[in-house]
């Protein structure tokens, strides 16, 4: 138990720039609060206790603000960051190494039971306001966009953005350092927008093209008529 908060603290030191020092850390962190009631209400809910499970969970929400359900499994060294506004449901699975941003719903689209929540890799980073819903898979290191809704399987090492999300393939190596740079995320809505107008420019200016050569050919035939008239006269 000791060993996993003090690797749980160590990890809030490397992706938190603001983690001055232990004790503030396990003062003044809510998520990392609401980990250590998730601890507890998980075991009480694997060991039968699922009632005390359920109130020891509702105490955790009520202090912190983030609402774990005893029934979710969660991974080491996970970061839950100010964390307000989290729902993370009964059957959803976190893995190692992930990093949760405020007001991310983990959640589910069906009343059926069994498994109905998304699973999580390793390495995963979640941006606020991020929604990831259904039995769905997000794979190793990618990376969910602030405010996306994600409704399908995002394949490792990937970047999905949007609503609803939309995948942007990365090559390359998995992902080993935190990038907190969510402004710089890929957004295939704007790219798309941007080359529109792009098609739109250049239209224009085959369009202002043809009506220059309309003009050109307009007076040639003018000018092709009053020489007839003009030869007629003679």
């Amino acid at each position: 138990m000791f060993k996993t908060l003090k690797e749980e603290i160590k990890a809030i030191k490397l992706k938190d720039p603001a983690a001055r020092s232990t004790i503030e850390i396990f003062l003044c962190y809510p998520g990392f609060y609401a980990l250590i009631f998730h601890r507890v209400s998980h075991y009480l809910w694997n060991h039968g206790f699922k009632l005390w499970a359920r109130i020891n969970s509702n105490w955790g929400r009520f202090l912190t603000g983030i609402e774990i359900h005893p029934g979710a499994t969660i991974g080491k060294r996970v970061f839950i960051d100010h964390g307000m506004g989290i729902v993370i449901g009964e059957t959803a699975e976190v893995g190692d190494d992930v990093l949760i941003y405020q007001g991310v719903i983990l959640g589910g689209t069906t009343t059926n039971k069994g498994k109905r929540h998304p699973t999580i890799g390793k390495g995963v980073i979640i941006g606020a306001g991020a929604k990831v819903m259904g039995n769905i898979t997000v794979g190793d290191y990618s990376k969910i966009g602030t405010g996306a809704v994600v409704l399908k399987d995002v394949p490792p090492n990937c970047t999905c953005v949007g609503v609803p999300g939309r995948i942007v393939k990365r090559e390359g190596e998995p992902i080993k350092e935190v990038d907190l740079e969510h402004g710089n995320l890929p957004d295939p809505v704007s790219d798309v927008i941007k080359q529109l107008f792009e098609l739109h420019y250049e239209t224009d200016k085959q369009i202002k093209v043809l009506y220059e050569q309309h003009d050109l050919c307009l007076v040639d035939y003018v000018d092709g008529i009053e020489e007839e008239l003009d030869e007629t006269t003679l």
